[in-house]
């Protein structure tokens, strides 16, 4: 198939805007619960009237301090509370709100601020407020995200008639991409981008995640970043209970605290989430417990996909709730149920996994130049190792170069002050070019199977595409990060890096070793990585040779966007000789 849309659930009138919902739910429901906020142990709650307040306060200050309609406003914080308090606030006024990631360096402050005309900083913490500081010395507002404006003498009229002047045309963000490379180029997104996208997920793919007994997310995901972006409105609108956690090492305590229904995430988080509970329970010399625990789950899962267990499978799936499933369930707080999934590639064994355990991870594909979503897996469809059908609304065609290519009111607005990229980007008829490949099978289901520009020719001509094979070796335990090269070479090899917290554990039950780069042991595991990932392609894409880095790929050392892509021209400068070794020795 070449071809498949999904006719449109729900239309947003021109008049809507994002703080619409806000206003109308603390009108209707004021003690509703939309929110809770941790402090100290505990996670008290905010109501939909207690919100709307807050939004309408902070919304004169931002008015007093002469914020205008249209003007852009940076935010440079972790996830929290103020972050959607900030959006929120702005949006009602009708300004732009422009995200910068919490761990942006100087340089791309500069860049974000400058190139967007930001006419004011939110930050949350001191070291942001440096950063900012030394990247736009002549900025003359900075503020504090938890901090108080003084609201002066307006009016809750003046901010209802600021209100009432925002459209779904208007600009309510310019999300800035990671910049894998160059720099990164502002995505102007609009209120009927966020609005259109988030009502018709609602009303179709993930209506079923909502309708249980007080929905509720916790979201840990960096805010700067479109995928949390998108679910955030996609909980205001659902009336779902939100809440947030900045630091990523508080994610397992604050889930058993906060209980959520639902859940967002990037596959490291589930690959973390599994190895961990492999690891324990080899220490615990329960390994073998686990292993057939999972496959049971595994196989379970994939019989329910092809018309249903039998018994025997049943009995024993009932057997290891018992002994392992529940405990994870418990791990999560005991109410989670689904999750969804964007990013990278999942891959079959663990969207195979978690379904057995009980936790139903559903795969979605988009960027932030389609508003996150344009496609994505839903309850009683869940089509594993695909990353569903379009979304409502939404066309995807794939090319006769094998691109995907997405039409719909998700796809931006254009990039900020970029004709010649926004043409690049979107064609004469409208659609958006991705850069990544696929298929539509013949129930519309989409599979993405490589990106464009990253595809390697090796030198005998033969076409790889690196991602599954790097999604593959990526899901061992004791590996971090994965990245195939070979563009030009006589084979396809590999760099790899280890886990630092997998390989804590992994020395504590196997010993220690003087250099785990060159232990037997540690080679012969990424050897297993490799093996089952070179089982998925044809004989001429498979790693003939992978080499262990001294040092992790990460967002710190400038080899990984915030949104976990790997930097690969970076990659290549700085490990020039590791993979000149590859090829020489």
């Amino acid at each position: 198939m070449r071809e498949y849309t999904v006719p449109v659930l729900v239309d947003v009138p021109a008049s809507a805007s994002l703080p619409d919902t806000v206003f109308e739910r603390a009108a209707r429901e004021p003690g509703a619960v939309v929110m809770r906020r941790k402090i100290g142990d505990g996670w008290p709650a905010v109501t939909a009237g207690e919100f709307r307040d807050q939004v309408v306060e902070l919304a004169k200050g931002l008015i007093a301090a002469g914020v205008e309609h249209g003007d852009r406003v940076a935010l440079m914080s972790r996830t929290r509370y103020e972050w959607t308090l900030v959006d929120y606030a702005l949006w009602t006024i009708g300004a732009v709100v422009v995200p910068i990631y919490e761990t942006s360096s100087v340089e791309q402050v500069r860049w974000i601020v400058s190139d967007s005309a930001a006419k004011a900083v939110f930050v949350e913490l001191d070291g942001h407020e440096e950063t900012v500081r030394e990247a736009v010395p002549d900025l003359k507002t900075i503020w504090r995200v938890d901090g108080a404006l003084d609201a002066a003498d307006v009016s809750e009229a003046e901010v209802e008639e600021r209100r009432s002047r925002v459209t779904a045309a208007d600009l309510a963000t310019i999300v800035y991409t990671s910049g894998t490379t160059g720099r990164p180029k502002g995505c102007r997104i609009t209120h009927d981008n966020l609005l259109f996208t988030a009502r018709n997920v609602l009303a179709g793919p993930l209506e079923a995640l909502f309708a249980r007994p007080e929905p509720a997310a916790l979201l840990f995901l960096p805010l700067a970043h479109i995928f949390a972006r998108m679910i955030e409105v996609v909980l205001i609108e659902a009336g779902a209970i939100m809440a947030h956690t900045p630091n990523m090492k508080n994610v397992a305590p604050d889930l058993q605290d906060f209980k959520p229904t639902f859940l967002l995430g990037v596959p490291r988080v589930f690959e973390k989430v599994y190895n961990g509970a492999e690891q324990k329970a080899i220490a615990g010399g329960k390994g073998k417990i686990f292993t057939r625990a999972v496959d049971v789950a595994v196989a379970w899962s994939k019989a329910e996909s092809s018309g249903g267990a039998p018994l025997g499978l049943r009995l024993r799936r009932a057997l290891f709730d018992k002994l392992v499933y529940g405990k994870l369930r418990a791990a999560t707080g005991g109410r989670l149920s689904a999750a969804v999934s964007g990013g990278s590639a999942l891959g079959d064994r663990l969207g195979h996994f978690f379904r057995g355990v009980g936790i139903e991870v559903f795969e979605g594909y988009g960027l932030t130049e389609t508003s996150a979503p344009c496609s994505v897996n839903m309850p009683g469809a869940n089509k594993i190792g695909t990353v569903g059908k379009p979304l409502p609304g939404v066309t995807i065609r794939i090319g006769d170069d094998g691109e995907i290519l997405a039409k719909g009111r998700n796809v931006f607005a254009g990039y900020w002050q970029n004709e010649a990229a926004t043409a690049e980007a979107i064609d004469a008829d409208g659609w958006y070019h991705t850069g990544d490949v696929g298929e539509l099978d013949a129930d519309g289901y989409l599979r993405i199977t490589g990106r464009k520009k990253e595809i390697l020719v090796t030198a005998a001509g033969k076409n790889v595409a690196p991602g599954p094979l790097e999604d593959a070796v990526r899901s061992h335990p004791l590996v971090s990060q994965a990245m195939i090269v070979g563009d030009g070479r006589p084979f396809v090899a590999a760099l790899v890096t280890l886990d630092p917290e997998a390989m804590e554990q992994w020395t504590a039950t196997n010993g220690a070793s003087a250099d785990p780069r060159t232990d037997p042991r540690v080679l012969a595991e990424v050897q297993n990585a490799v093996d089952r990932a070179n089982a998925l392609v044809s004989k001429a894409e498979q790693i003939k040779k992978f080499t262990i880095l001294a040092a992790d790929l990460t967002e710190e050392s400038g080899h990984v966007t915030p949104s976990l892509k790997i930097k690969r021209n970076i990659v290549m400068k700085d490990f020039a000789q590791d993979v000149e070794a590859l090829y020489t020795s």
